[in-house]
Protein backbone atom coordinates (compact mmCIF):
# COMPACT_ATOMS: atom_id res chain seq x y z
CA UNK A 1 0.00 0.00 0.00
CA UNK A 2 1.37 3.39 -1.03
CA UNK A 3 0.87 6.83 0.43
CA UNK A 4 1.30 9.71 -2.00
CA UNK A 5 0.63 13.46 -2.03
CA UNK A 6 -3.03 12.96 -2.98
CA UNK A 7 -3.56 11.35 0.44
CA UNK A 8 -2.69 14.58 2.27
CA UNK A 9 -5.24 16.58 0.27
CA UNK A 10 -8.03 14.07 0.76
CA UNK A 11 -7.14 13.44 4.40
CA UNK A 12 -7.37 17.14 5.28
CA UNK A 13 -10.07 18.31 2.87
CA UNK A 14 -12.59 15.46 2.54
CA UNK A 15 -16.27 15.98 3.33
CA UNK A 16 -15.86 13.56 6.24
CA UNK A 17 -12.95 15.54 7.71
CA UNK A 18 -14.70 18.89 7.31
CA UNK A 19 -17.75 17.54 9.16
CA UNK A 20 -15.72 16.33 12.18
CA UNK A 21 -15.96 18.37 15.36
CA UNK A 22 -14.41 18.30 18.80
CA UNK A 23 -12.24 15.45 19.98
CA UNK A 24 -12.72 13.31 16.84
CA UNK A 25 -11.32 16.11 14.68
CA UNK A 26 -8.31 16.29 16.98
CA UNK A 27 -7.89 12.50 16.86
CA UNK A 28 -7.96 12.45 13.06
CA UNK A 29 -5.42 15.27 12.91
CA UNK A 30 -3.04 13.34 15.18
CA UNK A 31 -3.36 9.74 13.94
CA UNK A 32 -1.47 10.56 10.77
CA UNK A 33 1.61 10.05 12.96
CA UNK A 34 0.75 6.35 13.43
CA UNK A 35 -0.20 5.41 9.85
CA UNK A 36 2.08 2.33 9.79
CA UNK A 37 0.29 0.95 12.89
CA UNK A 38 -3.13 1.65 11.38
CA UNK A 39 -2.20 -0.22 8.23
CA UNK A 40 -0.62 -3.08 10.18
CA UNK A 41 -3.76 -3.49 12.32
CA UNK A 42 -6.11 -3.39 9.32
CA UNK A 43 -8.56 -6.29 9.02
CA UNK A 44 -11.83 -7.17 7.29
CA UNK A 45 -10.90 -6.11 3.75
CA UNK A 46 -13.90 -5.59 1.51
CA UNK A 47 -14.14 -4.40 -2.09
CA UNK A 48 -16.45 -1.59 -3.19
CA UNK A 49 -17.15 -0.62 -6.78
CA UNK A 50 -16.19 2.90 -7.84
CA UNK A 51 -19.43 4.80 -8.41
CA UNK A 52 -18.06 8.34 -8.49
CA UNK A 53 -17.14 9.72 -11.92
CA UNK A 54 -14.46 11.99 -10.42
CA UNK A 55 -12.44 8.91 -9.42
CA UNK A 56 -12.78 7.06 -12.73
CA UNK A 57 -9.03 7.39 -13.45
CA UNK A 58 -7.43 7.21 -10.01
CA UNK A 59 -9.65 4.37 -8.68
CA UNK A 60 -10.41 2.43 -11.84
CA UNK A 61 -10.18 -0.85 -9.89
CA UNK A 62 -12.61 0.28 -7.21
CA UNK A 63 -11.92 0.61 -3.50
CA UNK A 64 -10.92 -1.50 -0.56
CA UNK A 65 -12.13 -0.67 2.91
CA UNK A 66 -10.40 -2.04 5.98
CA UNK A 67 -11.31 -1.85 9.64
CA UNK A 68 -8.53 -0.72 11.93
CA UNK A 69 -8.11 0.15 15.57
CA UNK A 70 -5.79 2.31 17.65
CA UNK A 71 -5.45 3.96 21.02
CA UNK A 72 -4.52 7.46 22.07
CA UNK A 73 -2.88 8.10 25.45
CA UNK A 74 -4.44 10.91 27.48
CA UNK A 75 -2.89 12.62 30.50
CA UNK A 76 -4.85 14.49 33.15
CA UNK A 77 -3.82 17.97 34.24
CA UNK A 78 -1.74 16.59 37.11
CA UNK A 79 -0.06 14.20 34.63
CA UNK A 80 -0.19 11.35 37.17
CA UNK A 81 -3.48 10.05 35.83
CA UNK A 82 -2.98 8.45 32.41
CA UNK A 83 -5.51 6.53 30.36
CA UNK A 84 -6.04 5.24 26.86
CA UNK A 85 -8.93 6.11 24.58
CA UNK A 86 -9.55 3.26 22.11
CA UNK A 87 -10.93 3.92 18.63
CA UNK A 88 -12.06 2.05 15.54
CA UNK A 89 -11.81 3.53 12.04
CA UNK A 90 -12.08 2.62 8.37
CA UNK A 91 -9.16 2.91 5.95
CA UNK A 92 -10.25 3.79 2.42
CA UNK A 93 -7.80 2.47 -0.19
CA UNK A 94 -8.13 3.19 -3.89
CA UNK A 95 -7.17 0.55 -6.42
CA UNK A 96 -5.68 1.45 -9.79
CA UNK A 97 -3.20 0.13 -12.33
CA UNK A 98 -0.23 1.39 -10.29
CA UNK A 99 -1.27 -0.38 -7.08
CA UNK A 100 -3.07 0.34 -3.81
CA UNK A 101 -3.06 3.88 -2.40
CA UNK A 102 -4.30 5.00 0.99
CA UNK A 103 -7.02 7.55 0.27
CA UNK A 104 -8.60 8.54 3.60
CA UNK A 105 -9.47 7.44 7.12
CA UNK A 106 -13.17 7.65 7.95
CA UNK A 107 -15.80 6.43 10.44
CA UNK A 108 -13.63 7.16 13.48
CA UNK A 109 -15.48 6.05 16.60
CA UNK A 110 -14.42 5.93 20.23
CA UNK A 111 -14.92 2.42 21.59
CA UNK A 112 -13.93 2.63 25.26
CA UNK A 113 -11.59 4.14 27.80
CA UNK A 114 -9.05 2.28 29.92
CA UNK A 115 -7.99 4.24 33.00
CA UNK A 116 -4.84 3.47 34.94
CA UNK A 117 -3.07 5.46 37.62
CA UNK A 118 0.55 5.68 36.67
CA UNK A 119 3.18 7.49 38.67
Amino acid sequence: MYINSAFADEYAESKYTKALRGSLAKVKANIVQILPCLIENATNRRWIENKNIKHVNNANGGWYRYDTYFSVPVKAENEDDVWENFYMATLVVRINDQGLFLHDIINIKKKHISRENQI
